[in-house]
């Protein structure tokens, strides 16, 4: 069910020191004034200023005006979240953030070591998250959408908004007559999350006004079944991954059925080099591990920026220089 943000701070049970990402939107915003509340003096800002637009500066001026106000402590950090070739946009600024928030936490000039690191994703986003992965035929791990809780450079992340609605969130900082900057990007109908929000929410809130509810429930479900499939992953590569290197013998790959030899395969490259193949590069791969019957045989295929061989009676994923 969907909670109101302040039964949602409540219900957030971090270890301090607490960093929370702050953009200066409106979500961000009432986490932020929420968090410090909660626990005076145990809160730190955390704003990464990516540098993409004209108002980024106007927007890092902002939240330094407001924490001021707030008496929270913020720290910035600038960042190149230009993407590669074959990268997007999006997911060059997701990783830039992610590794810009936890330099922030770690910084020696924090008056405590960060622990936790609160993220303002509401229950809006998380239903555009799954819709995304719908239109784009994912599965279960994409249908998964966002976790509420991970592990990443030795903090804890979390989103304790997901089960709350943008227009709550925004009824709150109303009612308490606090400002906040809205960036231009968000309704640009040329991205396809922008879309979503604009025209598919309000139709889905008009056919079934509980669908945040009720499509939250079908990615934890999605959670849980990937858990079950990453538990059968680990099993597998364990019995075909070599033990001094853990790359797995191609032999052995053969003789898994189908369906789990495509799951640790997935496996394998996410867990040990961060990479997920598309439905076509893994069906590809298949199709050659099945083929590789002879010494001789060779594989070369590209999965994400990268390529997986094969040396010798096992495969291996390599980036280029």
């Amino acid at each position: 069910m969907t909670q109101s943000l302040d039964a949602a701070v409540r219900a957030f049970q971090p270890a301090l020191p607490l960093g929370v990402a702050f953009s200066g939107g409106a979500d961000s915003t009432a986490l932020l004034i929420a968090c410090a509340e909660r626990w005076p003096g145990q809160v730190v800002a955390l704003h990464v200023n990516h540098g993409l637009q004209a108002a980024a500066a106007d927007f890092e001026a902002h939240c330094v005006a407001l924490c001021g106000q707030l008496n929270v402590p913020l720290r910035v950090l600038k960042v190149d979240a230009g993407h590669t070739p074959g990268q997007s946009p999006e997911d060059a600024a997701r990783i830039a953030r992610y590794k810009a928030l936890s330099a922030l936490a770690l910084t020696e000039y924090a008056q405590a070591a960060i622990k936790s690191i609160a993220l303002a994703q509401h229950a809006d986003d998380q239903v555009e998250t799954l819709l995304l992965a719908l239109s784009r035929g994912a599965g279960l791990r994409g249908l998964s959408a966002m976790p509420a809780q991970w592990q990443r450079d030795g903090l804890a992340f979390y989103r304790p908004l997901l089960q709350v609605s943008a227009a709550d969130i925004r009824a709150w900082l109303v009612a308490r007559g606090v400002g906040f900057v809205e960036d231009p990007t968000n309704t640009d109908q040329r991205f396809t999350r922008n879309r979503i929000r604009a025209q598919l929410l309000p139709a889905l809130e008009a056919v079934f006004p509980q669908f945040r509810d009720t499509l939250a429930r079908s990615a934890v479900h999605a959670a849980q079944a990937q858990g079950l499939l990453n538990e059968i992953a680990t099993a597998d590569l364990s019995a075909v991954c070599r033990a001094d290197d853990g790359l797995p013998a191609v032999k052995a790959l053969q003789a898994l059925s189908a369906a789990r030899q495509a799951n640790a395969l997935r496996h394998w490259l996410a867990s040990a080099y961060g990479v997920i193949p598309s439905a076509a590069q893994l069906a590809e791969l298949q199709q050659q591990i099945a083929a590789c019957t002879t010494r001789g045989h060779h594989i070369h295929i590209k999965v994400a920026d990268g390529f997986v061989e094969r040396k010798g009676p096992v495969l291996a994923w390599y980036r280029p220089a």
